[in-house]
């Protein structure tokens, strides 16, 4: 099976990524279009998941986007690395822990070609690194299933300014839990979307 791959150079709307993500989803179902992949940049956005509570916005100035995904409220924005996907889980395994291990192990297998020990958690998903004795978070999962289809997908802290996760409890956490990857260790991660997706493929296609 072959999984399309697309790369947005220019930022992307984050509503009319998540339709486009939605029509997707509707179109595999149907036997019509390939799974894929896609790697993009948001502007400046607060989205909210499934299970987000409203204590968790700490500025009520902010606009929100709800959305389909599941988990809480999180910041979206230049310097951020977005990795959606369309995955039919039904050629695979009806599986939602296996989807998520192979997406942890992916983000996990990137970041050891920069000499970084990163880690999952079962109670906070997400991958995190421990910086200064303590764990931080570094990626974001957020998943929707329907019809036995994945979507939605994950996000990476490459380079991007930590002050928009003041405003709100980002995935219910306070904001510095959160790091970028520049901050935990100084790389060029110019050549990151390629290893994410060699291992995403990998991970997914095998």
């Amino acid at each position: 099976m072959k999984i399309e791959i697309k790369k947005s150079v220019k930022p992307v709307n984050y509503t009319k990524a998540v339709n486009l993500l939605e029509n997707r989803m509707k179109s595999i179902s149907n036997n019509k279009s390939k799974e894929l992949l896609w790697i993009l940049q948001h502007p400046d956005v607060y989205t909210a998941g499934s299970s987000y509570k409203n204590n968790e916005i700490l500025d009520k100035n902010i606009k929100i986007v709800k959305t389909s995904r599941g988990g809480k409220i999180t910041w979206h924005g230049p310097g951020q690395l977005i990795c959606y996907f369309v995955i039919d889980l039904k050629r695979r395994k009806k599986d939602i822990r296996y989807m998520l291990k192979n997406i942890e192990k992916t983000i996990i297998e990137t970041l050891e070609a920069y000499e970084i020990k990163s880690y999952s958690d079962k109670k906070n998903i997400g991958i995190w690194v421990r910086d200064k004795k303590k764990l931080r978070k570094v990626a974001a999962i957020g998943v929707k299933i329907k019809k036995w289809i994945a979507f939605h997908g994950f996000s990476l802290n490459i380079n991007n300014k930590l002050n928009s996760y003041k405003k709100i409890l980002p995935c219910g956490m306070k904001e510095d839990n959160i790091t970028t990857l520049q901050k935990y260790k100084k790389r060029d991660y110019k050549e990151i979307e390629k290893r994410l997706i060699e291992n995403f493929i990998k991970n997914f296609e095998t």
